[in-house]
Order: structure tokens, then C-alpha cells, then sequence
């Protein structure tokens, strides 16, 4: 039987329970009843067990409802909730809870919870305030205490991680794990349902671009000087394909079945009657030459020194403060991309083009509307709030790229158009 989500077990009127309860109310768990389920038996066991770790078969039989045959190396679910609430209590901290009294924690690699004061003395701070949510322990077996300046650089890596990441890893594991549910499930119906119309789906379109040479002895882009008759157009890249697979997790927990093509062989006729959804940039994605779909911001050919075919994103109506340009870091390797991310919605079709300047860039942006996450700040950008359908728009991600993968992005410029 689940764990009842509305109330506390033990202990409610306790600092620890008072302040699980305002979480599990604040908009940041809003509609999550499994990490609100999760959130008050990892507090009713720090109640009862201080300082111990609780089983994850116990977790996953008392609060999720799997059967007693459940096995851990089968089911990730409880190791990918537990990084989803870890998540959500950061990003809670980091906004709303800014200001809160007490701190809400849970260790990686342990299933408990860490609760103290802010104000702590041992953690640097002021004036102690008693945790009277669990009985008197050492405080080496009851709390993991952070000193003062371990505090302050975690709290900047948080608030860090709030305003760039996309913590693509739990949503993917969420959705590999159990499907997608509720509040999660409801996001992506209000901004990938304009897909979902048509019984065979919508058509991805990705990279094609023109190459010549071989892949063993070495292969470069198409120049106009090539012969043409010598053109290998079968490869695209990296992020390309990991956007194709994130994009096929989020159909699947929709139900609704895709199309993939390659940008070269898609035909007027396709064009024309089918919902559209473009990965990567013009100059490898060859078809959105001829459909542009962005109007505010558009990819052009820099003539500057670099990588040959290097390209710029340039904000064709710039609003104060914004960019007139966006270019990614110079040279090799890339640590810095910027993406555009626009949607055209009308009664008959929707184009959804997700574009790099660099693959790393494409993948980024297909992370992003992926996630419900960061799919629910985009919808308060563009619509108002988290629980409409989105309209068209067109906006600039900033993508930071370590070692070769988009870790960190950020909405940099958006512009919400009229409906067409």
C-alpha cells in the first residue's frame, strides 16, 4: 500500500516535518506525488532511524508499491526518484527557500535526509537552533554537517546548477525506468501534443550534410569548387542521434508513433503535409534553406578565421539587452555553443526546428524541451504558465560543452511571435 502523500506520519508539528510540509506545497513538488510520498518517509525515517540510511527495497515496496520480488539491478526507480527530489529540494533552496530557517538535504550515495539549522554556529553561522525533529544523538550518527565555507561554495554550485543545468541523466533514467506520470506527463503533453495529431506521427528531420572523401583516409565538408558526383550525404552527428533517441523516449511515453528522415530525402510533399520537426543547423540540415522557419534568429556563414563553415546566430529584431549576435568558443575543443529553439504551430501543421551551431549545441536544445523540468520554465517564458499549450516562438539557448557533451544551458534570448 502507498505511502499517503498529504500528511505526515510522526512528528508534525516538529522543524523537520513543518518544514517537509511547506516543500512538499511549494510549486517546486506541485502535482509530484511520488517524490512528495518519497520526501515524507525519508523525513519519518530520520525521525526513527537518525543517521541511518534507509534500504532501498524498503523504498521501493512502502512507498512506490513494487512487489516484494522487486530487484534493484532490475528496477532503478528508487536511485532515479531520490536524484529527482535531491534535485528539486537544490532547486527549491536555490528560489523559494532561499531564505528558509532550516535546510533540507539528502547525501548522495545514501537514501536519508540531512536537516539542520541555517544558522547553525557549527556550520559558521549564528545562533543554534535546536532540531527537534529527532531525539538526541552524537552528532557524528545523526547529521552530516557541512562546515561554514563548504556551505557557501555548495550553495554557489546549486544556484549554479539552477540556472544552467539540465540534469539530463534523471529524466532520461525516469523515463527508461517506469514512464513518465502526472505533473511530468502533463508538461510534455502541452508542448509536444501539436505533434500527436496525426496516426503516423511527425516526421524528424535530421542533419545531412554534404561531405567528400572517405572515412577511413579522412573526410571534410562539400566545397562549391567539389565535384558533385563525389558527395557522401549518409552521416550526421553525435547530437544528432542522442536527440533522436530523447526524442523517441518522450513519443513513447506519449504514445505516439514518429518518423525519421534524413534532411536530403525529405520531399515537398512531406514538407507540405506533415508536422515537422527539424534537428540541427542549415548548414548541415539542408531543407531548412529552403523552409526557414526562424525569422528573429537565423544562421549565417562567419568569414573570420576558425573552423571552415563556422556559424553565427544573428538576432534579426533585438530587444534591449540582447545580442545583436551568438557565436560558439573559437577553436577546438568546444566549450561553449548557442542553439536556437523555435516552434510554428497553424490548424493544418507544427514546425519545431532545434539547431546548434555545433551538434553539441542541437542536442542541448532537444535536452531541453525533453525535460519536463526545463519544459515547464520555457512554457512560463512563452505562455504565462507551466499548465498551457505553447505558442509560437523563437529563442537562443546558451550551451556550456565539457569533454564533448552539453552539460549546462541557459535561455538566453526569447521572442514570443504572434499566431499564425
Amino acid at each position: 500500500m502507498l505511502m499517503s502523500v498529504t500528511g505526515s506520519a510522526q512528528g508534525a508539528s516538529t522543524p523537520l516535518m513543518r518544514q517537509v510540509d511547506k516543500i512538499a506545497a511549494s510549486p517546486i513538488l506541485h502535482g509530484s506525488d511520488a517524490l512528495c510520498r518519497l520526501l515524507r518517509y525519508l523525513a519519518n525515517e530520520a525521525v526513527e532511524h537518525p543517521g541511518t540510511s534507509t534500504k532501498e527495497y524498503r523504498i521501493a515496496t512502502e512507498v512506490f508499491g513494487r512487489s516484494h520480488e522487486f530487484d534493484p539491478k532490475l528496477d532503478s526507480t528508487v536511485r532515479v526518484q531520490t536524484g529527482r527530489l535531491r534535485s528539486k529540494l537544490s532547486e527549491y533552496y536555490s528560489t523559494l527557500g532561499s531564505r528558509d530557517e532550516f535546510l533540507i538535504e539528502i547525501p548522495k550515495g545514501a537514501y536519508l535526509l540531512s536537516f539542520h539549522a541555517r544558522n547553525d554556529p557549527e556550520n559558521g553561522g549564528g545562533a543554534a537552533v535546536a532540531a527537534a525533529s529527532v531525539p538526541a544523538q552524537p552528532r557524528s550518527q545523526t547529521w552530516i554537517i557541512l562546515s561554514g565555507a563548504a556551505l557557501a561554495v555548495i550553495a554557489a554550485l546549486v544556484l549554479l546548477w539552477a540556472r544552467y543545468a539540465t540534469p539530463a541523466a534523471n529524466w532520461r533514467a525516469m523515463l527508461k525506468a517506469e514512464g513518465i506520470q502526472g505533473a511530468d506527463l502533463m508538461t510534455l503533453k502541452h508542448f509536444w501534443g501539436g505533434f500527436c495529431r496525426d496516426n503516423d506521427g511527425p516526421i524528424i528531420v535530421y542533419s545531412n550534410a554534404e561531405f567528400i572523401g572517405r572515412p577511413e583516409s579522412g573526410m571534410r565538408y562539400l566545397q562549391p569548387s567539389d565535384p558533385k558526383d563525389a558527395i557522401l550525404d549518409h552521416y550526421t552527428g553525435v547530437g544528432e542521434v542522442m536527440a533522436i533517441h530523447d526524442i523517441d523516449y518522450v513519443f513513447s511515453a506519449l504514445h505516439s508513433p514518429l518518423r525519421v528522415k534524413r534532411g536530403r530525402l525529405l520531399t515537398f510533399d512531406d514538407a507540405q503535409s506533415n508536422d515537422l520537426i527539424f534537428v540541427g543547423s542549415p548548414s548541415e540540415n539542408l531543407t531548412l534553406r529552403d523552409l526557414p522557419i526562424s525569422q528573429d534568429f537565423i544562421f549565417r556563414q562567419t568569414g573570420a578565421s576558425g573552423r571552415i563553415g563556422d556559424l553565427i546566430i544573428v538576432n534579426v529584431h533585438p530587444q534591449p539587452g540582447e545580442p545583436r549576435t551568438f557565436k560558439a568558443s573559437p577553436g577546438l575543443p568546444v566549450t561553449e555553443d548557442y542553439a536556437v529553439m523555435g516552434m510554428v504551430r497553424n490548424a493544418r501543421r507544427a514546425v519545431l526546428i532545434l539547431a546548434g551551431t555545433t551538434t553539441f549545441g542541437t542536442q542541448a536544445a532537444v535536452e531541453f524541451v525533453c525535460n519536463p523540468d526545463r519544459l515547464r520554465e520555457l512554457l512560463r517564458k512563452v505562455s504565462g504558465s507551466p499548465d498551457r499549450n505553447i505558442g509560437p516562438f523563437e529563442a537562443v539557448l546558451r550551451v556550456k560543452v565539457s569533454k564533448g557533451v552539453p552539460i549546462l544551458s541557459k535561455i538566453e534570448a526569447l521572442h514570443v511571435m504572434k499566431a499564425s
